[in-house]
């Protein structure tokens, strides 16, 4: 203000109009980026700077400037000058002359017509000025980091700090949790092996390879949930091409050290879980060394202890998910004992069955998989839209991901329906009875497929509004509400086809289910 006003009066008294050429180049810097203004000054202050350059050149002492408070007020007083100097300069060639000349014939003097006159007329600009240089000064943080080489800490830097460091320490707990807790499955997975293999249904014939091919794949769980859920943390740190880099890449590597495994070094069913093993343990590799070299977000080793009240948020945005995925285990054990009992009093015999749906489960999840990516790469689009109230926008990325989700659906029940032999043969040969029990299965339990693309979707748009009691029940509905009675009642009546039957019918349920309560939330929306 005391620099703003003189400099606002001398314009003023000489004349000048508000498009004169003087004052055009007076604002003619804040047209241009701020941080380019900045980093301008940070050239010309610097060591080997613009200034010192000359001043060396004229055989002159250098000046010692930056990273000191002076350069920060110096950079301070030049980015926020203009907004004080305009709103007084505004005011003041509004001001009638005759106002002015009126209060010296009055008698006053250049003090009294300054103080009685002037300044209360230019009271509006000055309270403008001050409104628009207080709040940029007060949460600046990009001229003390430049100028001040982040020595000088600002209020602006402070709530930098905190908000970085208040957001980080849930990705800090998150990341140590991965760790942990791939660990504790893989410990408990190792130590009670067989009981787990029995309890999900395996059956004598398929023991032994079971045996090997989970006892490795344990080996890598701390690798795969670390992989997995790094990569959420990765996207959300604004690198996304390096996420999916992650994740090809172990894909990658996977896909051709299992040929390579089972049939060249002739291991079998352990050479595939060594080439996943190894492809897990690669794309792990990444995440730390993103964590440790590229990351954009501050992170710090104390933000990787887990704490337990950022735990709980984090959960709660993830338990749909979570619950999701655990329902869809829950069934699959369900279901490989039900396939295990019945088939076993049927002609396919206990292992075709089991080893029919297992495929089944795989593709579903190719598809499950495409569906879910929609709905996360919707989210973020969801959830700022919503919490700024932007409903129609809300409501239009929910109609493109449904309609996108359909799209997809609909490939898929064309696939499923038509090729199914080929669908199945992809994943080797067998018996003429054991391509027709998939291939029945394959048509008859994905019969709905076309409609199932809603239920996983609708699941992530209410929790990204932050509904996440109703994301859960999303979750549920299909697997756990619907599917895993129908498994357990269907197969009484039917035997095992109860088992293909029970598919489309809860299929269709969730999807009925899905749309009403997205309907009525998009319906409020609208209302809104």
């Amino acid at each position: 203000l005391v620099l703003a006003y003189p400099l606002a009066m001398i314009l003023r008294n000489r004349g000048i109009g508000q498009g004169s050429f003087i004052v055009f180049i007076f604002i003619l810097p804040m047209w241009m980026n701020f941080l380019l203004r900045t980093l301008a000054w940070q050239t010309l202050l610097e060591k080997n700077g613009v200034i010192n350059s000359i001043l060396s050149f004229f055989h002159l002492p250098g000046i010692s400037i930056i990273n000191t408070p002076g350069a920060i007020i110096l950079g301070m007083v030049y980015n926020f000058l203009p907004f004080m100097v305009l709103p007084i300069y505004n005011v003041l060639i509004k001001i009638d002359r005759d106002v002015i000349n009126a209060a010296r014939d009055l008698g006053a003097n250049s003090v009294q017509t300054f103080l009685k006159v002037t300044l209360p007329l230019t009271t509006p600009g000055i309270v403008s000025g001050i409104t628009m240089v207080f709040i940029p000064a007060l949460t600046t943080f990009v001229i003390s980091d430049l100028l001040g080489g982040s020595k000088i800490l600002l209020i602006g830097n402070v709530i930098e700090q905190e908000f970085k460091q208040t957001n980080n320490w849930n990705a800090g707990s998150a990341l140590s949790t991965l760790v942990i807790t791939g660990v504790s499955i893989a410990a408990v997975i190792l130590i009670f092996l067989r009981p787990l293999l029995i309890f999900f249904g395996a059956t004598d014939t398929v023991m032994p390879y079971a045996t090997d091919y989970v006892s490795i794949i344990a080996i890598g769980l701390p690798f795969f949930t670390l992989s997995v859920g790094g990569n959420h943390l990765i996207r959300a740190d604004r690198s996304p091409t390096y996420s999916m880099t992650c994740t090809l890449t172990g894909a990658v590597i996977n896909t051709i050290l299992d040929p390579l495994f089972i049939f060249g070094f002739k291991w079998g069913i352990k050479g595939g879980a060594w080439a996943t093993v190894i492809g897990q343990i690669v794309s792990a590799f990444l995440v730390l060394l993103y964590f440790t070299k590229f990351r954009k977000m501050y992170l710090d080793r104390k933000m990787l202890k887990p704490q337990i009240h950022h735990l709980k948020a984090i959960t709660s945005l993830g338990m749909a998910s979570c619950i999701n995925q655990i329902a869809i285990a829950a069934v699959q054990i369900v279901m490989n004992n039900i396939l295990r009992y019945y088939g076993s009093i049927s002609v396919y015999g206990s292992d075709i069955p089991i080893a029919c749906v297992g495929i089944v489960s795989k593709v579903n999840m190719v598809f499950l998989a495409i569906c879910i990516g929609i709905a996360q790469g919707a989210q973020p689009i969801w959830g700022f839209n919503y919490g700024a109230r932007k409903f129609d926008r809300v409501r239009q990325t929910y109609k493109y991901s449904a309609t996108a989700c359909t799209i997809i659906a609909v490939i898929f029940f064309l696939c499923f329906q038509f090729f199914p032999h080929q669908i199945v043969g992809m994943f080797g040969g067998g018996s003429d009875l054991y391509f027709k029990f998939a291939e029945n299965y394959l048509r008859i339990f994905m019969l709905l497929t076309f409609a199932n693309g809603i239920q996983p979707m609708s699941a992530g748009f209410f929790t990204s509004i932050g509904k996440a009691g109703l994301g859960i029940i999303m979750s549920l509905t299909r697997q756990v509400i619907f599917l895993l009675p129908l498994v357990v009642i269907f197969p009484k009546f039917m035997g095992i086809d109860g088992v293909m039957y029970a598919g489309p019918i809860a299929d269709a349920a969730a999807f009925v289910l899905a749309v009403v309560f997205a309907r009525r939330e998009l319906s409020q929306m609208k209302n809104e």
